[in-house]
């Protein structure tokens, strides 16, 4: 009989380190699931068994020899397919893509999770090279690429790029694992799936050996069931790789120990309502979810500020501008000779930047620039921002469109346009059962204070701790509670692994 499947990467590192379940066992149970309920969600898109049992048993072996990596050593995680790893090919979800890709090779971020002695148990599935759209077999997609479908309601999206790493957190299929976010690839799931996803301060994680989206723009965070959970993967992935010429020299800081490290009270949080809150296309659930978890966060010791984002849309359009033109610019050769090989959503969308000129492209980063001076005002009188993560909960998949996406008003994009640090966290469900959810924004290199906020609203909440029902089965029943436990027995491991790292 497989033990039931603990919630969180906090509850399963006590676990290990109690001694009440192995890492194989746990491994096992994982993999079991994955067998028993992807095929109708469509995670995976490569399942590494074998090299995931070993890689539990391994670390088993070094709990008993008395070596402690860090709390991720024996844990279940995944990771998005536009990073590469040494044990599967690397697709981005095209047949455009050679899938030898890497070189075979772990890309930084995956070595640094190798270090710290976590069990990778394969590749999730993506929107095609983190951009176009999935589609299902019967609409021009392939079956060699599984479709993502929602968790909480298989008819609405699961949300791009990092759909495969959002189910599996969700579902139990992972404890947590890696995303990437370009424009809002790590929190739109986050949100429509119901956990916790960090959008990383750009060049806060290495993203050699990942897939370009936009080289400007891309960023490699944490996802996982709570922000603590977040803090324990980023406390393995940050920090500066030589050879990554977008890696900050800003050294990493202690991230778990710091999301602990006080609570909300005396933090400053402001609330843009203009553009953010007041537009007519936002809807009412969204908003009210919003604004509950600014009134819990008060409550929580924390200050509420109204302040105003100048320039807000012009930033999330700057963010579209340059994400297509430095996605086109990547794709541009290929698209010419191999068009039909790309999807159709995929070519359609990237075709779009043909049209900008190299004006409108600097434009844009001129823009950003300005967009960065606002925010440093801002950010002089409040220490994070809280907004909606999308204007609404997750949309019927035959709904999805995302050339009209790029029109509204966006809550993702302009933060990758200044390159803050943003998490997405849930706060609710609609009343169809479909996940609410809202964004902390921090200053550059502030993962540690947003992170904070999240996981001090998590610990007098359980949104981050609900299940979907058809996935309750063979998960162990946990409350808030249990958190302040689990982290006193894993405390004594919080070091960060670095041997091996890329």
């Amino acid at each position: 009989m497989t033990p039931p499947l603990p919630l969180t990467i906090e509850d399963a590192a006590a676990e290990l380190r109690a001694g009440t379940v192995t890492s194989a066992d746990l491994t096992r149970t994982v993999l079991d699931r994955i067998a028993r309920l992807d095929g109708g969600l469509g995670a995976y898109v490569t399942v590494c068994g074998t090299e995931a049992l070993a890689a539990a048993e391994e670390a088993d072996a070094d709990f008993a020899r008395g070596r402690d990596r860090s709390p991720l050593q024996g844990i279940p995680l995944v990771v998005k397919d536009v990073i590469a790893t040494r044990d599967a090919p690397t697709r981005a979800n095209s047949e455009v893509l050679d899938p030898g890709w890497g070189g075979g090779a772990d890309a930084p971020a995956v070595a640094r999770l190798r270090a710290a002695g976590s069990v990778l148990l394969g590749k999730a599935t993506t929107n095609e090279f983190a951009c176009g759209l999935p589609a299902e077999p019967a609409h021009g997609g392939t079956a060699r690429f599984p479709f993502p479908r929602n968790p909480w309601n298989p008819g609405h999206t699961p949300m791009g790029s990092s759909s495969g790493t959002a189910i599996a957190v969700s579902a139990g299929l992972a404890l947590g694992g890696l995303g990437t976010d370009t424009g809002g690839s790590v929190r739109g799931p986050a949100g429509a799936n119901g956990h916790t996803g960090l959008k990383v301060t750009f060049g806060r994680v290495p993203k050699s050996g990942v897939v370009p989206c936009a080289f400007s723009l891309d960023t490699v965070g944490p996802m996982a069931r709570s922000a603590y959970d977040c803090a324990l993967i980023l406390d393995a992935v940050a920090g500066h790789d030589p050879g990554d010429p977008y890696s900050s020299p800003v050294p990493a800081g202690r991230y778990a120990e710091h999301t602990r490290g006080g609570g909300a009270d005396g933090i400053r949080i402001g609330v843009p309502t203009r553009y953010f809150l007041d537009s007519p296309l936002l809807d009412g659930e969204v908003r009210g979810g919003v604004l509950r978890a600014a009134g819990e966060l008060a409550r929580a010791g924390a200050t509420l500020t109204d302040v105003v984002v100048a320039h807000a849309q012009e930033a999330n359009d700057a963010n579209n501008i340059t994400f297509l033109s430095e996605a086109f610019a990547y794709h541009r050769k290929n698209l010419v000779g191999r068009w039909d090989e790309y999807g159709r959503s995929t070519r359609e969308l990237l075709a779009r930047a043909a049209f900008f000129t190299g004006a409108d492209y600097v434009q844009a980063q001129r823009v950003r620039a300005l967009f960065r001076r606002v925010l440093a005002k801002v950010f002089a009188e409040v220490d994070v921002l809280l907004t909606p993560v999308a204007l609404t909960a997750a949309a019927p998949i035959a709904s999805a469109d995302m050339a009209a996406a790029l029109t509204r008003p966006g809550f993702h994009g302009l933060w990758n346009a200044a390159g803050l640090p943003a998490a997405a966290v849930p706060c609710g469900f609609t009343a169809t059962g479909l996940p609410l959810s809202f964004q902390v924004v921090g200053r550059p290199f502030g993962e540690s204070t947003v992170l904070r906020v999240a996981d001090a609203y998590q610990r007098s909440t359980d949104w981050h701790l609900r299940v979907p029902p058809a996935a309750r089965e063979g998960v162990a029943h946990q409350s808030p509670a249990h958190q302040r436990v689990a982290h006193r027995e894993i405390a004594r491991s919080s070091h960060t692994a670095r041997e091996g790292a890329g």
